[in-house]
């Protein structure tokens, strides 16, 4: 699938070499790990990716920019299993390659995981949880349409501890209300 400037592709085994330049960036992962990933959490969550697709027929896309076969991250929707409070939801999500920040590709991608999700799996709502001190991804959920109906703290898991995050959310109608709904994000 494409954008107006991206290629999206289910996240599959392959995926893995070509997000693991992205992962090896600290600033990647400061939220919500603070540090960069090792080959080996790349592999591992691609791993899950795969499995999510292959269960629930949706999931991550791998990020490239048109005509570039360098990946710049990942953007789509998945199931917040890590954080039950939620459930059952399914969340908005995208981290990409900090020499692409600021151009918008977080928000084209996010619009277009969202068009998919009201328009082709019928959700009737959408919710992104990024941590509250993450002001930037703050923003993308804003742009594209969420609000923050509630602030809620992650249990620490064995890789970081509790961080707080604003579940941000969109419902169906309010997707179809939006001044923008007519254009496409593809």
């Amino acid at each position: 699938m494409a954008t107006r400037r991206l290629e999206l592709h289910p996240i599959d085994q392959g995926s893995a070499a070509l997000l693991a330049p992205v992962f090896a960036k600290e600033e990647v992962w400061r939220y919500p790990y603070g540090r960069a990933f090792t080959p080996a959490e790349t592999e591992a969550f691609v791993a899950g990716q795969v499995e999510h697709w292959e269960t629930l027929g949706f999931g991550l896309w791998t990020v490239l920019e048109l005509g570039s076969p360098v990946a710049v991250g990942y953007v789509g929707l998945s199931v917040p299993t890590f954080l039950p409070e939620v459930l059952p939801a399914v969340e908005v999500g995208w981290r990409l390659d900090p020499q692409v920040w600021g151009r918008g590709y977080a928000t084209e991608g996010a619009l277009a995981a969202l068009q998919g999700g009201f328009d082709v799996l019928g959700l009737d709502r959408v919710i992104s949880l990024p941590q509250t001190d993450n002001l930037p991804s703050v923003r993308v959920a804003e742009r594209i349409g969420m609000r923050c109906d509630r602030t809620l703290v992650a249990p620490a898991t064995p890789k970081r501890g509790p961080v707080e995050v604003a579940v941000m959310a969109i419902s169906r109608g309010e997707w179809t209300r939006r001044p923008e709904s007519g254009r496409s994000a593809f």
